[in-house]
């Protein structure tokens, strides 16, 4: 009997992906999110409400009798200036980058621990590791789903839960049409805002496939160890390393002329 994943988010980009690939290796997939993926089950949900996550999550244990894996991969995106975004639209995406993730991750402990057994991938970003300006409320999510992450595979990890991060770089997905854009009309902000934006899409349209990461996620789920996090792609892998090397100070600095 294959193993039972339920991915967020799995109608599109890195998420649908990865079900598809799943789903030929005869893993039984579950697509927990507002749209179907063809060829994948899928439950109606909205991530970022829990009463949603938690009926979704019954309703597979109660057919399954079992979940193996969960990747919470649901997430959205939001540019602009700090001082000119809506608390609502910063509240929105911190209720399903954060929020989404804890209530599925808190659902599917129990079931788990019962196995003795499980495996927990969250999608973060190397926006946790370098946060981008006019991206603060996403890079500031993203570094909140890594630190979370690290956390809970302490607590579980007595139970043979795993716990892996993975912070993939720039990914060509719908991911950047998708993104929910503040721009500032004012003569402060106006310019560099979609000079930082510009470069960040051409960046993305540039980045790597969803199949990359979608294979990072396999190899994580079929490893019986895995490591805490996971850095999606060489190129982000030897900038981590970098700036291990240089003061946090410049790593800004490198940052604010990139994208500032």
């Amino acid at each position: 009997m294959g193993k039972v994943v339920i991915i967020t988010g799995a109608s599109s980009g890195i998420g649908k992906t990865t079900a598809e690939i799943l789903n030929s290796k005869g893993y039984k997939v579950y697509n927990l999110s507002r749209r179907e993926s063809l060829g994948i089950e899928h439950i109606k949900t909205d991530i970022s409400n829990y009463e949603d996550v938690k009926n979704a999550i019954s309703c597979i244990y109660e057919k399954e009798g079992r979940i193996d894996v969960l990747i919470n991969n649901a997430g959205m995106g939001i540019s602009g200036a700090i001082e000119n975004t809506d608390d609502n639209t910063a509240k929105q995406l911190f209720s399903v980058n954060f929020w989404g993730m804890f209530y599925s991750t808190k659902e599917v402990i129990p079931i788990m621990r019962k196995n003795n057994s499980g495996s927990i991938i969250n999608i973060s970003s190397a926006a946790a590791k370098f946060p981008l300006p006019f991206q603060a409320f996403y890079s500031a999510s993203k570094a909140a789903v890594s630190s979370f992450s690290d956390a809970l595979r302490l607590e579980v990890k007595p139970f043979g839960i795993n716990v892996t991060a993975i912070l993939p770089g720039d990914v060509k997905t719908e991911f950047t049409q998708a993104r929910i854009k503040n721009k500032s009309n004012d003569p402060i902000y106006g310019d560099r805002i979609d000079k930082s934006v510009s470069a960040m899409e051409r960046d993305e349209e540039n980045g790597m496939s969803p199949e990359t990461i979608s294979k990072i996620i396999i190899k994580i789920i079929e490893k019986k160890n895995p490591p805490p996090y996971v850095i999606g792609g060489l190129k982000y892998e030897f900038l981590v390393f970098l700036t291990r090397l240089m003061p946090y100070r410049l790593t800004l600095f490198l940052l604010g002329k990139i994208y500032g």
